[in-house]
């Protein structure tokens, strides 16, 4: 008898896993996935914001919904205006003037890089929420915008994805985001927590959640979750007769509730694991930033 031996099929070709999670992200814009992909630098303006980036990484962004690093840094009595305003004249820029505050031992870097990031997060939300009109990117050249602490795309978009989903757990419709903001008829429900209780203060029928934000000196995404927890127990509402601009499609889902046992901060929801160094960074760091 004669024995034939076939050849064994040949091997399934391994995916690199970091090559396949990279991939796994480019929902929330395509345009900035394609930036990273080709290692751009320039600047990429959107409806609600601006996105800085340096050889793919993004290391700067700015919205008009979200306060910037110079609020974060002064709003809490960790550097003076004046210092500030300083400093932002002799960089040419923000992101400059706390690398230049840092290095004259005015401001520690650790300080420096969790308001940063905080920033970054907070006006990358808003300049990413789905928008009208399309994106611009214009290309620059290494630019003079001072990296405090770039992070990678995946990382960005992951961390937006993470504050939608918890904003529409916590309360699934986003018209008080950014309309005026008007006390309910009810009367204050129980157990509101100190930070929303200072948003509620704030409250007057003419200031939105990003004007609430400002006067606080607080993140915007931060104040997003206390207007969302104050509509859900039905505290405040939003002026009907204004026509906010919906960041994106509802989504409906069981409300969490006002205030529940252990801390009332945006991490509590849980964050699904990625293999990004940033986002173990701001896991880090996130509730650090309430007692600066």
């Amino acid at each position: 008898m004669t024995t034939v031996r076939t050849p064994p099929p040949p091997r399934l070709p391994v995916r690199d896993k970091a090559e396949a999670r990279d991939r796994a992200w480019g929902g929330v814009s395509p345009m900035l996935t394609r930036l990273a992909a080709e290692r751009a630098t320039g600047v990429l303006v959107r409806e609600r914001g601006t996105l800085h980036l340096a050889e793919g990484r993004v290391v700067h962004a700015e919205s008009p919904l979200a306060p910037g690093l110079d609020v974060l840094l002064t709003a809490r009595g960790t550097l003076d205006a004046d210092t500030w305003n300083q400093a932002v004249a002799e960089a040419d820029g923000a992101p400059g003037a706390g690398l230049l505050l840092a290095g004259r031992g005015r401001l520690t870097r650790g300080a420096l890089e969790l308001c940063h990031l905080e920033a970054l997060y907070d006006a990358a939300y808003f300049a990413l929420a789905p928008s009208s009109s399309p994106g611009r990117f214009r290309y620059t050249g290494a630019g003079r915008l001072g990296a405090v602490h770039p992070v990678t795309v995946a990382a960005l978009e992951h961390e937006t994805l993470r504050r939608r989903d918890l904003l529409h757990r916590i309360w699934p419709d986003p018209t008080t985001d950014e309309a005026p903001l008007l006390h309910s008829d009810a009367p204050a429900a129980p157990g509101l927590t100190a930070r929303q209780r200072a948003v509620l203060h704030l409250v007057d029928g003419v200031r939105a959640a990003s004007d609430i934000a400002h006067r606080l000196g607080r993140p915007a995404f931060h104040t997003l979750v206390d207007v969302r927890r104050l509509a859900a127990a039905g505290v405040v509402t939003r002026d009907r007769a204004a026509t906010p601009v919906r960041p994106g499609p509802v989504r409906h889902g069981t409300p969490i509730p006002l205030a529940t046992r252990g801390p009332q901060r945006p991490s509590d929801a849980a964050m699904p694991e990625v293999a990004d160094p940033d986002i173990t960074l701001l896991k880090r760091l996130r509730d650090a930033l309430e007692s600066l």
